[in-house]
């Protein structure tokens, strides 16, 4: 049923947004100040956060072969390493701007996928093994995404005063 799958993958998209929305609403409560704190004590600080958000989504971008990293110079340092590991971070205003643009830019993306292209496979399954796993497409990622998102969110939360 052709309006089934719409549905859900509207149902997916409208989750992904609400979780977008919210976590905008609170980089935009945050003071840099605060996104310099720990989340908790020896945990991630809000600014290893959102540039680790900000790299995790722009990694969608080629993974959904939707086009290349916007900020490929995030990857090394809020992906690839922990926090408090050394590498300089660039500074909050910085990082809120990548995080804005890259979410527009998988808005843009989002919003010209139909329902099937949704189905199809990411690039990081072959062709011979999307045949065998046919739920490692497009949509699957788009939900962990979500909920990946999701997590992180309810860690920033603890930064609010």
């Amino acid at each position: 049923m052709e309006n089934s799958l719409e549905l859900v993958i509207t149902t997916s998209l409208n989750a992904w947004n609400t979780h977008i929305d919210r976590t905008n609403k609170l980089f935009n409560e945050l003071t840099d100040e605060q996104l310099q704190m720990e989340v908790s004590p020896g945990r991630n600080s809000g600014t290893y956060l959102l540039g680790h958000l900000a790299a995790v989504h722009d990694a969608m971008l080629p993974l959904l072969d939707l086009g290349e990293k916007l900020y490929p110079q995030l990857e090394p340092i809020f992906i690839r390493t922990p926090d408090k590991s050394g590498p300089e971070k660039p500074p909050a205003a910085d990082l809120r701007t990548y995080w804005t643009k890259v979410n527009d830019t998988l808005a843009e993306h989002f919003n010209k996928l139909s329902a099937a292209d949704w189905l199809t496979k990411h690039t990081s399954i072959s062709e011979e093994d999307f045949k065998k796993e046919p739920h490692r497409n497009r949509l699957s990622v788009l939900m962990s995404r979500t909920n990946h998102l999701a997590s992180h969110y309810g860690q920033l939360l603890f930064l609010k005063k």
